[in-house]
């Protein structure tokens, strides 16, 4: 089963949390990035790789994260 991610970025405060629970080690916190409340967010670039398994939305504190799944 295949997933897309999205991440409200603007929300993130880069916690890492989903970073680490992450099955596949997809995710990544974009150091090149800072959104407008001064944080690094998340990012996925190899988006084909997600499982769906929904552990980094799970995970969030924030609860900006949202799974689909195909």
């Amino acid at each position: 089963m295949a997933g897309y991610v999205r991440f409200r970025e603007d929300l993130c405060k880069g916690c890492e949390l989903c970073v680490y629970v992450c099955p596949p080690r997809i995710i990544y916190l974009d150091r090149d990035y800072t959104n407008r409340k001064g944080y690094h967010p998340v990012r996925i670039d190899e988006m084909e790789k997600c499982t769906g398994c929904a552990h980094c939305a799970r995970m969030c504190p924030d609860s900006v994260i949202t799974v689909e799944r195909e």
